[in-house]
């Protein structure tokens, strides 16, 4: 009996996932991470930057404002490439967007200065294989920049509020959430570092209200929007109740609004010599 986790098939369903709905307008809440982690890079002029599972193009866009070389943004989901080409065409930004899987990075080993990835590469099923990748495509010397989603912090919680109601990964696919600790990244990147730094930061979400989110997400957020069609109309008022459950508890704006401060974790690595 082959028990190995079928990574290429758990890969095909993050594709449909995350092309559901528009991401492009959830990665607007967050670009503060993408300018965050760029100056944490210290990006400076001349230097080739990637942004892996780069959505509509925040990291890239970020890089692209520092380095005054075209940067490179990848990503699985051909209508965020397209979105982000638009952004970079409004700011005068050069930028180059293209297909492709974070697990099979389509470049030449140590093609980047910077590599970076804002709550993207954290997805990709094969955490051993992406890690890999974000190693390879980085120069010696060079580094490596991630904002991940805490498994303690808002975002994780839900993520479990929803898998609930939709079950966790697939067989033998670990949760992405586990990027967000120490144990895990050092875990991955192993040798092929030879510095490590994090630092533990929030990232303001301010809505309405909880249902104001709920409509939002359910709208734009592929995950939630994917969970929302497998529970059916029977299994709505479920789900629907434990997000509103969470949100509750987590907002920081009391009957003013929602307010959510979800924890992440900046991590800026430097690739081993």
């Amino acid at each position: 009996m082959n028990d190995a986790p079928d990574f290429e098939a758990a890969t095909r369903r993050q594709q449909a996932t995350w092309s559901q709905g528009d991401f492009s307008m959830v990665g607007a809440h967050i670009t503060i991470s993408a300018e965050r982690l760029a100056e944490a890079l210290q990006v400076i002029p001349g230097e080739r930057v990637l942004d892996v599972a780069c959505g509509s193009g925040n990291g890239a866009i970020a890089a692209a404002r520092r380095s005054w070389v075209p940067a490179v943004g990848l990503d699985f989901v051909p209508a965020l490439l397209e979105r982000g080409r638009e952004r970079a065409a409004a700011e005068r930004l050069e930028v180059e967007f293209v297909e492709g899987d974070a697990q099979a990075l389509p470049f030449e080993d140590g093609a980047f200065d910077v590599t970076m990835s804002i709550y993207g590469a954290m997805f990709a099923p094969d955490q051993e294989r992406t890690a890999a990748e974000l190693l390879r495509v980085t120069k010696p010397g060079g580094r490596i920049g991630m904002a991940n989603w805490t498994p303690d912090g808002g975002v994780g919680q839900m993520f479990m509020a929803v898998a609930k109601h939709t079950g966790g990964p697939p067989p033998g696919v670990l949760p992405p959430i586990l990027w967000g600790t120490e144990e895990r990244l050092r875990d991955l990147f192993g040798e092929g570092i030879s510095e490590l730094r994090i630092d533990r930061l929030k990232s303001r979400q301010a809505f309405r209200s909880a249902d104001h989110y709920i409509d939002f997400f359910r709208t734009y957020f592929g995950p939630v929007k994917s969970a929302y069609e497998a529970v059916g109309p029977a299994g709505e008022a479920a789900l629907t109740s434990d997000l509103r459950a969470f949100l509750e508890a987590a907002n920081t704006a009391g009957e003013r609004a929602l307010v959510l401060e979800p924890e992440y974790l900046q991590v800026v690595a430097t690739r081993a010599g």
